[in-house]
């Protein structure tokens, strides 16, 4: 079976962030759909409580690690999203 842009565009996979269920399009990484859930004012708070959020977007800042299905420290930038998966971002600001 082919599938052309406008299925890719139109797909959708539901996320759980924190405990909240988030319907982002497929294809999302785990970054943009946990900024799309909490805006940009950061996506984790450092081990000194301040705001963290996605740096460099390419896996090498490493300041987008979370919690993804049960697996620390997986960098969220480098991830997609999938139907189910659930992304913890240690203690980001509601």
């Amino acid at each position: 079976m082919k599938h052309d842009a406008a299925d890719r565009e139109s797909a959708r996979v539901t996320v759980t962030i924190d405990g909240i269920p988030l319907d982002v399009p497929a294809y999302t990484t785990a970054a943009a759909a946990v900024v799309r859930r909490y805006g940009v004012r950061g996506t984790r708070l450092s081990v000194s409580g301040q705001p963290r959020a996605a740096l460099c977007g390419m896996g090498v800042c490493q300041e987008c690690r979370m919690t993804i299905d049960e697996v620390a420290h997986v960098l969220a930038c480098q991830t997609i999203c999938r139907d189910g998966m659930t992304i913890r971002t240690e203690g980001s600001p509601a």
